[in-house]
């Protein structure tokens, strides 16, 4: 049975999500795909329906009305992945940005070295990153240790998007209590999994940007980031439970 759930959200990615998905099924390893589509006007979907000829009952499409944000995007497949039995569940690109081979390497962390939440890395090994500008290399850098100096979050790549959950830290999180959409998404996650008390590997990987494609980051998605941190700091003060899914 695989046990496993590669989650990746499409907004007008037709020109790259043909070979990340060949690539997720030419692993040793055993993965299924969901791509969350948000209406791509460039046929996204499409190209999806017709690999899904291709690999039946591996390859899952769940189409959405307009483009609502990553975080959206990524709440709505944790829990389509919480109501089946998947006991692994990953977040991932669609532009290829995140090597698919990586996969292996973020699972076994979690299956075999019993880790809750594993996260592709590019920075606890250097600075991973090929072709992004020396301008972005740094935002990126600097905001994760900006990060960490305001909730004390011990992961040296706070605003990584390529990670593997054990089941039950999805079961944990109160995922309606996520408000982000962008980066800040990615950091809430982690400091609610922190601040739940789950142990997190960082798990080295090159990163490397886009060929085909349009980058979706936005000045908006960074402000979001800056002022979403001091909000998640401020909130679990407050609040020492909101993350927290009350036992039924």
């Amino acid at each position: 049975m695989v046990d496993a759930l590669v989650i990746i959200p499409t907004y007008n990615e037709r020109e790259n999500i043909e070979k990340v998905v060949r690539q997720i099924f030419s692993l040793p390893a055993h993965f299924h795909v969901l791509v969350i589509d948000d209406n791509s006007p460039d046929g996204t979907a499409d190209a999806v329906r017709d690999l899904m000829k291709a690999f039946p009952e591996k390859l899952h499409l769940e189409t959405r009305e307009g483009k609502m944000g990553l975080g959206t995007a990524y709440i709505h497949g944790f829990k389509w992945a919480l109501d089946r039995d998947y006991q692994y569940v990953f977040e991932m690109d669609a532009d290829l940005s995140h090597n698919p081979a990586d996969l292996v390497s973020l699972y076994n962390a979690c299956k075999q070295d019993g880790y809750d939440l594993a996260i592709g890395s590019r920075y606890i090994d250097g600075v991973n990153v090929v072709n992004w500008p020396l301008s972005r290399v740094l935002m990126s850098y600097l905001a994760s240790i900006y990060v960490r100096i305001i909730t004390g979050m011990p992961v040296r790549d706070t605003t990584a998007g390529f990670k593997c959950y054990s089941r039950h830290v999805l079961e944990s999180i109160d995922l309606d209590q996520i408000r982000f959409t962008g980066y800040a998404f990615q950091i809430e996650m982690k400091f609610a999994a922190w601040k739940l008390g789950y142990k997190i590997k960082e798990v080295s990987i090159v990163f490397t940007d886009r060929t085909e494609g349009e980058s979706k980051m936005s000045t908006g998605i960074f402000r979001e980031a800056v002022w979403g941190v001091i909000k998640l700091k401020w909130k679990s003060m407050m609040n020492p439970a909101k993350y927290k899914q009350e036992s039924s």
